[in-house]
């Protein structure tokens, strides 16, 4: 819990409130296509399950905590106008996002404005291009998730690595941490640009450069299931792993969409090998939200809310006092133990605890997930 100093008479600004009004957090999701929707809902499944279970427990300081939910459709432009509504609302703070281009647009203009966000899902590295108070985040760098996710390709024994992308400083961000990590070990990396490129076209160049891996650092459905569909069809490229290290495979819509062609994908997921004893109740209560596996990323909205509620009983509804919490923060979440720190090249407040997994979906069990490495 955040810990403070003060007078046994003392409140802090705002929580002392006796009206009933609640303490608003604006949550910021994608629930509308460009966005990853399936993502989108198991994130708000769990910011508003812990929110739930505060306002049980008593909320803030006898104060109902109250979400404001604003879609970002993947828009990083909708997302800064939203953060603009957002403060001009009052809320106390920011909470999630997914897709780390908006995250980035929403810390930036967070930043500008002096309003307290923690980030709960994305991994871009340079989130704020100077180092900022303002800004907290669970989920790991992508500088560290994908580097173990080259080390677990290493182990693996593969060297020639395609990597099929689209513009985007997201996939761009990637592709470099690949490099740099897998040609030091001794391996080689090709970038495919798909931006000309079918299918169909992307599978005779494989076929060409005898890679053992292929990549993908695509959008997902489109055009991530294709590209999978036609690799899976082709001989030439019976022998080829095909890998998604931005986790496309983790929502169940993969394994709709691609049945057996969608099994045997590794990818990164932000679980410990066990939950905690709290992350194996939210567990329980988020399947049945769900009606199915929550997702790394429901975990991540659940534990967004743990640490603001711990952080707002403390300080309040002052923004000021919220953001210069972020170093005393010592939460139980349901994943691990929550504490920030500043790491080298992050610009923001991190969780420098975050489980990594590489696991894919078993062939011969779908819905199972079978941990291949950990970070």
């Amino acid at each position: 819990m955040v810990t403070e100093e003060r007078s046994a008479s003392s409140t802090p600004p705002g929580a002392g409130r006796d009206d009933g009004s609640p303490v608003r957090i604006g949550a910021l999701v994608p629930l509308t296509r460009p966005g990853w929707v399936g993502a989108g809902e198991h994130l708000l499944a769990g910011l508003e399950l812990a929110v739930r279970e505060v306002n049980a427990e008593g909320g803030i300081c006898g104060r109902p905590l109250e979400l404001v939910v604003r879609d970002t459709a993947a828009d990083p432009d909708r997302a800064t106008a939203a953060v603009d509504e957002l403060a001009d609302l009052g809320v106390a703070a920011l909470a999630g996002e997914y897709h780390s281009v908006v995250a980035r647009s929403v810390a930036t203009r967070a930043d500008a404005l002096g309003l307290p966000y923690l980030c709960s899902s994305a991994v871009l590295d340079t989130l704020t291009d100077r180092p900022t108070d303002w800004v907290a985040r669970l989920s790991p760098p992508q500088s560290l998730g994908w580097r173990t996710y080259a080390d677990f390709l290493v182990g693996a024994g593969h060297s020639r690595v395609a990597v099929a992308t689209q513009p985007s400083v997201y996939w761009a961000a990637g592709t470099r941490i690949l490099q740099d990590h897998l040609t030091a070990r001794g391996g080689s990396v090709v970038e495919i640009d798909l931006s000309e490129k079918s299918p169909a076209d992307l599978c005779d160049q494989l076929a060409d450069q005898r890679a053992t891996v292929l990549l993908l650092l695509v959008g997902h459905p489109e055009p991530a299931v294709p590209i999978v569909t036609s690799v899976r069809r082709d001989p030439r490229l019976a022998d080829l792993l095909i890998g998604a290290p931005a986790g496309q495979p983790e929502l169940a819509e993969w394994e709709t969409l691609l049945a057996d062609d969608g099994a045997a994908v590794p990818f990164l997921r932000y679980l410990p090998q066990r939950l905690t004893p709290l992350g194996t109740r939210v567990e329980s209560a988020l399947r049945e939200r769900l009606g199915g596996t929550p997702s790394f990323v429901a975990f991540e909205g659940y534990d967004t809310v743990a640490v603001l509620a711990d952080v707002l009983r403390a300080c309040g509804t002052d923004r000021a006092r919220a953001a210069g919490a972020w170093p005393d923060v010592a939460v139980d979440g349901t994943r691990g133990r929550i504490n920030f720190s500043r790491e080298p090249g992050i610009g923001v407040w991190q969780w420098a605890g975050p489980p990594i997994q590489v696991v894919d979906r078993a062939p011969e069990e779908r819905t199972r997930f079978r941990v291949l490495h950990a970070g």
